[in-house]
């Protein structure tokens, strides 16, 4: 791989695994971008995360067009750091990256390091979403429009 290589690395996991932790250290502390649900959420002066389920739609929309603006932009590296449980989380960055010419890296998390869950998930919530989560997402299939 050569430097000119444009990449769009996305880092799923259930919440507490480390993506936003992974994603900080991989993008050189902000050298590259670090796109995600979460974000839309978090108070930028404050830092305070807080979930409305009722603008969840809203937050989905703004992290992929800060992606497609990033790619528009030709960055380099970009990193999206989202549970991606679902094949149809994942489907618009692959439909972006091939619109844009990005290399897909897809990176699965798994909370091995005794992470902190930081944004109030019940131990229910995090088994109902661990029972929904797909593991073999088919590229083939992400690609398809």
């Amino acid at each position: 791989m050569g430097n000119d290589l444009k990449t769009l690395i996305l880092l799923r996991g259930l919440p507490g695994s480390g993506k936003s932790s992974l994603a900080k250290i991989l993008s050189e502390d902000g050298k590259y971008p670090v796109f995600s649900v979460d974000r839309y959420f978090t108070d930028p002066i404050t830092g305070i995360y807080e979930f409305r389920y009722q603008e969840n739609h809203l937050a989905y929309r703004a992290c992929e067009s800060d992606t497609r603006s990033a790619m528009e932009n030709v960055v380099p590296k970009i990193f999206v750091d989202n549970t991606f449980t679902m094949e149809w989380e994942m489907k618009p960055y692959f439909l972006l990256a091939s619109e844009y010419d990005y290399t897909v890296f897809t990176m699965t998390l798994e909370n091995r390091h005794e992470g902190e869950n930081i944004h109030g998930i019940t131990d229910d919530q995090m088994k109902k979403m661990a029972l929904g989560y797909q593991v073999e997402l088919l590229p083939e299939r992400l690609r398809e429009k």
